[in-house]
């Protein structure tokens, strides 16, 4: 019995000090639990719209590849609450893997058009972090994707920052470990960098985002730290006083992508301000940007086949040359940072932008609306009380990139929508 319990207790210690490091935020970086420094090298990764951490066996295959070319974080944009993430969370944690997910849902997110802000939608997003919140390798939540994808659309960023708010608090009251709560922005030039300002200024922290990501496809090619417009993005982050990093990028309008803006936000011009990137994406859709397939594109009218021809399931197999493009790079991408005992923050918030008419239609003096609030533009162009507590509707696709600089992901327009969103709406309806 003696030998049993001591074979019991080796075990159950051997467990704990091979538990991944969380993540948190120190002033404008990211740190492991351990004490260093954590740059982002992720994956954007939604094989299926409504959740692709629930297929143990598929996980267990694309980790194990992820993992050969050094990949430490993938981003998911939506998941089934309802449901246990156990078996593809440990895959992804046994290869090192942290995960940053969106906490939206195709019904709850918030949209620009007609932004609100309600106990419906808290408690949706409540329902994913509650179930995630238990993964060590859970590195962060994202409150919004590219919920501004126009300079107009200013009006929903107080329901973004509510959300944060009460996203914050709803984690405190569990008392969850203090997970990083931030937003991914579409890269739109009109808004930069009032957007990340504003999400971050005040002087109640309650409400500020821990950490702010930007989706931007502004490398394309053969191009440098100042032709490809990094250098601007990274001059409007110089006194940033929370971490930024690129949560989608990968311009693949020049082929074959040699991922070249990798060596650059790795390297000494941007790791002092920026903390890595997600490529987009891991698996091969009409949209072209696929790292990785399942076998050949199949017929899509032969029986059995997905509705747009793209197998998304099996064996993962490396699409030449770009997959070796990006091992090449990432192999040599050495980002050097500071231990987080050396490390003393002196940044501050920035303060609230002001209104700008035609630009920044938000006072960034005002109380940030209510649980209960919608915005009502023709009455007051304030947020305003609604007696409707119901979610948003419409359905909200997977994120799918802008491709260019200063357009918002099509994925969230379908006014916008392009080749590749047609694929994945396709793919939802069939999947559902």
């Amino acid at each position: 019995m003696r030998t049993t319990l001591f074979a019991s207790a080796l075990a159950g210690l051997a467990a704990v000090s091979n538990a991944i490091p969380t993540i948190s935020v120190k002033g404008s970086k990211f740190f492991t639990s351990d004490g260093n420094q954590f740059f982002v090298k992720g994956i954007a990764y939604q094989l299926v719209p409504d959740d692709p951490l629930i297929d143990s066996d598929q996980c267990k295959l694309d980790a194990a590849l992820m993992k050969t070319i050094g990949t430490n974080s993938i981003r998911v944009y939506h998941v089934d609450s309802s449901v246990s993430h156990k078996d593809c969370m440990q895959s992804f944690e046994d290869a090192g893997i942290y995960i940053w997910l969106d906490l939206d849902t195709f019904s709850s997110a918030i949209f620009q058009d007609a932004p609100h802000w309600n106990v419906t939608q808290r408690d949706a997003f409540g329902a994913v972090m509650d179930e995630f919140h238990q993964y060590d390798n859970l590195a962060g939540f994202f409150v919004g994707n590219e919920v501004l994808t126009t300079k107009n659309g200013s009006i929903s960023a107080p329901f973004v920052k509510a959300a944060t708010r009460d996203l914050k608090a709803y984690r405190d009251s569990k008392g969850y470990r203090n997970i990083p709560i931030g937003y991914s922005a579409a890269d739109i030039a009109e808004l930069r960098p009032t957007l990340q300002n504003y999400l971050s200024c005040g002087s109640n922290s309650s409400e500020q985002i821990d950490f702010y990501a930007l989706n931007a496809y502004e490398w394309c090619g053969d191009q440098n730290f100042q032709t490809s417009g990094y250098q601007i993005l990274t001059n409007q982050v110089l006194t940033y006083n929370v971490p930024i990093f690129f949560s989608e990028t990968g311009c693949q309008t020049v082929r074959p992508r040699t991922f070249e803006d990798q060596t650059a936000i790795y390297g000494s011009q941007m790791t002092p301000y920026w903390s890595g990137s997600i490529i987009y994406e891991w698996i091969e859709e009409a949209n072209n940007y696929g790292l990785i397939q399942y076998g050949a594109k199949v017929d899509p009218s032969s029986p059995g086949a997905p509705p747009d021809g793209f197998p998304r399931s099996g064996k993962p197999t490396p699409l030449q040359p770009e997959w070796g493009n990006l091992s090449k790079v990432w192999a040599a991408a050495k980002p050097s940072g500071v231990s987080e005992a050396a490390y003393k923050p002196s940044l501050t918030a920035p303060a609230c932008p002001e209104m700008t008419a035609g630009t920044w239609n938000v006072d960034g003096a005002a109380a940030l609306p209510t649980l209960g609030q919608t915005f009502e533009a023709q009455a007051t162009n304030a947020p305003t009380v609604s007696s409707s507590g119901a979610a948003p509707t419409g359905t909200q696709a997977q994120a799918s990139p802008s491709g260019t600089s200063g357009v918002g992901s099509p994925a969230k327009e379908l006014r916008g929508m392009g080749v590749g969103l047609v694929g994945v709406l396709v793919g939802f309806f069939w999947w559902m």
